[in-house]
């Protein structure tokens, strides 16, 4: 009986985060929010959930196999999105630049936040988010770091949310500034937080400008592997001299996952196995789903009392980051 309500508490745990989710793509659907995405409005839900109805104790083995399990899966089917061959080819110059916007991004955070006071934690996870690939970064480097959920779902929902307003403003200020539509959508690609912001701020500049905008973003999502490996690294060499098991670093096996469907998306499929666009489609979607879940399992460990407290100041030194990293990026490109 007992492995039966175990059974029924892991189940009813994963539903209720995809459940939380659906109700994240609807809020999605409506007018105004599809410029936040999906992922967000699940988060918001998830956090309003908690406050008024408090942490679903009966199902928690589920929403903590959500968040963490569910999270590593779409971290290695994100892997998919990253085509190696493209990068190496054509993107050389740009990933230069890209290590640039990374250790930028990520030590001027860290820096800024120290003289802010700001939570450490949540201001080197919107750093990584702002220098690489946002809430895919986070969720990625959060086990190796060994973030909090509630400090990980904060800090995706601040990226989400300030990626959102950058990318809108890429887009006003692509009719005032003097660039042609290859450099705009250079900018875009290297200086914005998500692929979905690149996307939406690139878009009006045409085909070639999203082009350009992808293969920059391409070249971040790429290093992302190389920054996780530092950080493990980093990590173990603090905690080689502490015997508690809580403070031991694990390795993330879930990293070589992604790497080996990197490969796999980049020189098989579609060449030796034939795959087509739309079913490439349809796991991107998948992905997406099992991110937006796990999300919501991170997001109903957020205090709302916490938030202002522990979110405030990160999110200055974030802004802030963000507002040199476009200009340096603008005069780099």
């Amino acid at each position: 009986m007992k492995t039966v309500s175990n059974w029924k508490s892991l189940l009813g745990g994963i539903a209720f985060t995809f459940l939380l989710a659906g109700l994240g793509y609807l809020l999605y659907l409506l007018p105004g929010f599809h410029l936040v995405g999906q992922m967000a409005c699940a988060i918001m839900i998830a956090i309003l959930y908690r406050q008024f109805f408090g942490y679903p104790e009966a199902i928690r083995p589920g929403i903590a196999f959500s968040s963490k399990r569910l999270l590593r899966i779409a971290i290695i089917l994100y892997g998919l999105k990253l085509n190696i061959e493209t990068v190496l080819r054509d993107g050389l110059g740009l990933l230069l630049r890209d290590v640039g916007v990374i250790l930028f991004a990520i030590g001027f955070t860290i820096w800024l936040a120290k003289r802010l006071k700001a939570n450490p934690m949540i201001s080197l996870l919107l750093g990584i988010g702002t220098g690489v690939c946002g809430a895919a970064a986070i969720a990625a480097v959060a086990p190796i770091v060994k973030s909090k959920d509630e400090d990980t779902a904060i800090s995706v929902g601040i990226i989400a949310m300030m990626g959102t307003v950058f990318a809108i403003v890429y887009t006003i200020l692509r009719t005032i500034l003097p660039l042609d539509d290859l450099h705009y959508g250079m900018w875009s690609g290297i200086s914005l937080h998500e692929i979905a912001h690149v996307v939406l701020a690139a878009a009006p500049g045409g085909d070639d400008a999203l082009a350009i905008a992808l293969l920059a973003k391409l070249g971040r999502v790429f290093l992302l592997v190389p920054l996780c490996f530092v950080l493990f690294f980093i990590m173990k060499r603090r905690t080689r001299n502490t015997d508690s098991d809580n403070a031991k670093i694990e390795f993330p096996w879930f990293l070589l996952g992604f790497i080996l469907l990197s490969v796999l998306g980049s020189y098989v499929f579609g060449h030796s196995i034939p795959v087509t666009d739309a079913w490439m489609n349809r796991i991107f979607t998948l992905t997406a789903w099992i991110l937006t879940a796990a999300m919501v399992g991170l997001g109903l460990n957020v205090s709302l009392a916490d938030l202002k407290q522990k979110a405030l100041r990160p999110l200055i030194a974030m802004t802030c980051t963000s507002v040199l990293l476009s200009v340096i990026a603008y005069f780099i490109i």
